[in-house]
């Protein structure tokens, strides 16, 4: 017997996790689906993923909302990329672009040539040779031109926003759509003799009953882990800071077009511009410093007026040992944590999303797809989490207790060998179609010092010389067509400056 479609999908918890869901299932589902959502005004949302990655711009785009539009309702800036500060060793800074480094050369990347030529002392800027780089750098923007032949094509970018505001602009589109929103608190699940959920009960005795619940209730897990016990595999290991605090402040300055990560003495601090206020935190872990000391020294950190009072969070870092059992899946802080460093919260929440569209189920939740999508969702987390734990591992820092820790420990298998072919002959491999391009791996290896042995020896085909010319003028227009950019606050003014909030 053919299992019945699934007609009734209640989604708990609202947030920037919910309101995505909620929107992106309503505009593909078409209303042959009742999608609903409960959740409660007093419950706070974490609300501090206020940077992203590029992947976002193609969930807008599926949604078909105008970027434009978008930028304004959320109060947004664009993003090139991530500069990091004193990760290395203090002092030391480096950049984490977007999109690629150089163009096609010959049989090797081209990375590798550029390492022949930093080899005979020809050339020291892996930068000059990336677009978002140097627009970062000289604070223009542009989007990408559409003549692939123009080393302008290659910009790429993301956003910064305030996630709160992306939420409740989310939430106009969805229930626009036909979503339904229930205001109120879980107080208890009801699980059918099979051990699938059959219903929720509200604070006020409503039952809210549904074929597929879709867990978006943030750390506390309440369907995945309260309900149905799936466990948790805790990172702490690697990844030891454990708690945030989070203050916006006035902006002083007119947005630089990226992010600025600056490594503390017992975690990190982010520095997001958007185009009303500054968003700053501190990640820290608790083992090395108070809650106080922390606040003080995010205060100590603000470039101008505190903007409200600060919010701290506690949290694991690691994922859900199934990310979907039986009628229930997690998406967003449910399904998982990675500490905000790569800018990957709201891409988790994104991944989450597209791979149940890739794998949506009848009233049957086929085993088969059930446990692809937990192969598939078990595979992002683990290769984000070694992006991340690279961060802190190859460091030359040792003036404090939590960096020594971090240099010294063990690292994943599957790091270790991501660092060992880089370190050898400056190979970058991507696997499973894993998030992180090649150019973010290089950038991040060669700005925490895995230096190559030498480059690919595939690149000694091609003279030095001839090399030394093509990357000069590659240079060269590269620069050209980024001093023809406007700056990022121009462009913003004369294609989606936001009005003040209310």
């Amino acid at each position: 017997m053919t299992p019945a479609p699934i007609q009734r999908i209640l989604i708990v918890g609202g947030g920037t996790a919910g309101w995505m869901t909620a929107a992106a299932l309503a505009h593909v589902l078409r209303g042959t689906v009742k999608v609903e959502l409960v959740e409660s005004e007093a419950i706070g949302t974490v609300g501090v993923g206020e940077a992203t990655i590029p992947p976002i711009l193609m969930f807008n785009a599926l949604l078909g909302i105008p970027e434009d539009d978008f930028i304004r309702a959320t109060q947004a800036t664009f993003k090139l990329g991530i500069q990091f500060r004193d990760w290395y060793r203090q002092g030391h800074s480096y950049f984490h672009p977007f999109g690629q480094y150089g163009t096609r050369i010959d049989a090797a990347a081209f990375h590798q040539y550029w390492l022949r030529l930093n080899d005979a002392g020809l050339d020291d800027s892996l930068d000059a040779y990336s677009v978002t780089a140097m627009a970062a750098q000289m604070g223009r923007f542009a989007r990408p031109e559409r003549d692939p032949r123009s080393i302008l094509s290659q910009m790429t970018y993301a956003y910064h926003f305030d996630a709160g505001q992306y939420a409740r602009f989310l939430r106009g589109r969805a229930e626009a759509a036909g979503v339904v929103r229930h205001e109120g608190r879980i107080a208890d699940v009801q699980l059918r003799g099979d051990g699938f959920i059959d219903s929720v009960v509200l604070d006020d005795g409503r039952s809210l009953g549904a074929d597929f619940f879709i867990d978006c209730s943030g750390f506390r897990g309440l369907l995945i882990e309260g309900a149905l016990k799936t466990g948790y595999e805790d990172w702490t290991h690697w990844l030891p800071c454990d708690r945030a605090v989070a203050m916006p402040c006035a902006r002083i300055e007119d947005p630089v077009p990226y992010t600025r990560s600056t490594a503390l003495e017992a975690g990190w601090q982010w520095r997001i511009p958007l185009q009303h206020r500054t968003g700053n935190g501190y990640v820290y872990s608790s083992a090395h410093i108070s809650d106080d000391a922390a606040l003080d020294r995010l205060r100590g950190g603000l470039d101008g007026k505190a903007m409200a009072d600060p919010n701290f969070l506690r949290f694991t870092t690691g994922r859900r040992k199934k990310a979907w059992v039986g009628n229930c899946l997690a998406i967003g802080l449910s399904a998982g944590f990675l500490e905000p460093l790569e800018s990957t919260s709201i891409h988790l929440i994104q991944t989450g999303i597209s791979k149940l569209l890739l794998s949506f189920p009848d009233t049957g939740f086929a085993t088969p797809d059930i446990d692809n999508y937990n192969r598939l969702v078990q595979l992002e987390y683990e290769r984000v989490r070694d992006f991340v734990v690279l961060h802190y591992h190859a460091t030359e820092r040792d003036d404090s207790p939590l960096w020594r820790q971090v240099a010294a420990m063990d690292i994943p298998d599957t790091l270790r060998s991501k660092m060992e072919q880089f370190r050898t002959r400056g190979r970058v491999f991507r696997f499973e179609d894993e998030l992180f391009q090649d150019t973010s791996w290089i950038a991040v290896l060669l700005g925490q010092g895995v230096r190559p042995e030498r480059a690919d020896p595939i690149t000694e085909i091609l003279p030095l010389e001839v090399t030394r010319e093509r990357l000069h003028q590659l240079r060269t227009a590269i620069r050209q067509g980024v001093d023809r950019m406007p700056t990022h606050e121009a462009f913003i003014a004369a294609h989606c400056k936001a009005s003040p909030p209310a």
